[in-house]
């Protein structure tokens, strides 16, 4: 088979080294790719967005099966233009892709269909915005309608934060059309975890539980990132509410999608918060989860491909797992998520057993690996106990030089059960 991935990032490259196992996969493209996964695949150079030319070389190449890691492609319409031309694609329509594509098509479906999560309120007037906020008062959250890569969402600890972030929005168009409209939010305090399935219209197979940590800096400090570190399982998730997130979530959005007229193919990804009275949807996406997929999939028994063609086929992939845990840490680029500088030279790693690197932002030049965005490369290790594997990576990383200039890293990833990521 050839097989297609489009995406360039550190999901992407997670997915690649699970369909690496795959004996019957003759040639694995990645589109545009990046240059660690250049070592596990054929990259090819072609955006991620050009749908047209992403079509004309799966057919040329006669591709059998394509994967969409990020979210614009598919809220762009990667998979109608698939369909319409006959080619296989594990990937939700735009028309379900909405469900993460906008905030407020996703909290109007989450009231309709009774899913639990945050009151809110829909807004494109500041004052209107401003005067929900002195009625709620702080702490509260403002998100960005659309989408703003994991970026437009301000948790304000005060009135005055909250109003800075409407301001910042509608007025200064920080997020461009993606802050158009915004979303703001009663404040959901607990313990975070995201859980993801695969999906086909109404059948819905769960993966093993995940937290990530958003925050930039230790501690929960800093602006809110794109995920800084992430394990699974999470050890302190009941099988009750592992159960009623699956049922009251993930269940009931799959049969409402598919209930709008929108049925959902694809990865369902939900971010959830553990509240005192039980799980909230924080949001949902349409993809795999960045950086959970790299301490998911690591602990998947299943091939990956198989398991995707299965889903399609309406047949129970019966999903297995590993009996151990998985740690990931993010190294990024000084300055992340602000401005910061590209080209510095990747640090190297002697990785032992179970220990892996998955690329996000790094590209060849010059024969060297260097920087190229704002998450560089995770460190990630499979261990019998989360206490093990959490060790093996921050031995990697504090025993690597690392120039502390160009890069950093949480020095608290999993390492307390307790963690608390507000949302």
């Amino acid at each position: 088979m050839n097989v297609l991935v489009v995406g360039r990032g550190g999901r992407e490259h997670t997915i690649v080294k699970k369909l690496k196992a795959n004996t019957k996969i003759v040639n694995l493209y990645v589109a545009p790719g990046n240059g660690g996964i250049a070592n596990d695949a054929t990259c090819v150079e072609i955006d991620e967005m050009d749908i047209d030319k992403l079509c004309a070389f799966a057919k040329q190449n006669e591709v059998d099966f394509t994967i969409v890691g990020p979210e614009n492609p598919l809220n762009a319409g990667i998979a109608n233009k698939f369909h319409e031309e006959g080619l296989a694609i594990f990937a939700p329509t735009k028309e379900a892709a909405l469900l993460e594509g906008s905030k407020s098509f996703a909290k109007d479906f989450m009231k309709k269909y009774a899913i639990p999560t945050a009151a809110y309120g829909v807004f494109i007037d500041v004052n209107e915005a401003k005067k929900m906020v002195e009625q709620q008062g702080a702490p509260i959250v403002i998100k960005a309608d659309g989408l703003a890569a994991g970026k437009g969402v301000i948790v304000a600890m005060t009135e005055e934060e909250a109003y800075q972030a409407i301001d910042d929005m509608l007025i200064d168009k920080a997020f461009s059309n993606a802050g158009a409209t915004i979303v703001i939010e009663e404040y959901l305090e607990g313990k975070e975890f995201s859980l993801m399935a695969f999906v086909h219209e109404n059948h819905v197979y769960p993966m093993q539980a995940a937290r990530d940590h958003k925050r930039a800096f230790d501690n929960d400090q800093g602006p809110n990132t794109g995920g800084m570190g992430a394990f699974s399982p999470v050890p302190d998730l009941t099988e009750e509410a592992y159960d009623f997130s699956l049922q009251h979530i993930l269940q009931k959005a799959a049969d409402g999608m598919a209930e709008e007229g929108r049925p959902f193919t694809g990865i369902l990804y939900a971010g959830l918060m553990m509240t005192e009275a039980g799980p909230k949807v924080i949001e949902f996406n349409t993809r795999f989860g960045d950086p959970e997929t790299q301490v998911v999939l690591p602990l998947l028994n299943n091939d990956l491909l198989q398991v995707m063609q299965d889903v399609l086929e309406k047949k129970d992939p019966r999903l297995t797992w590993y009996d151990e845990a998985c740690v990931g840490v993010v190294l990024a680029s000084a300055g992340y998520p602000n401005a910061y500088e590209k080209g510095h030279i990747v640090p190297e790693f002697q990785l032992q057993d179970k220990d892996f690197v998955i690329h996000a932002g790094t590209k060849v030049k010059d024969e060297k690996l260097v920087s190229d965005g704002g998450r560089v490369l995770l460190v990630g290790s499979r261990a019998n106990t989360m206490e093990e594997a959490t060790a093996n990576v921050y031995r990697q990383l504090d025993n690597t030089t690392i120039n502390i200039d160009s890069f950093f890293y949480r020095k608290d990833i999993a390492t307390k059960n307790d963690h608390k990521a507000r949302t």
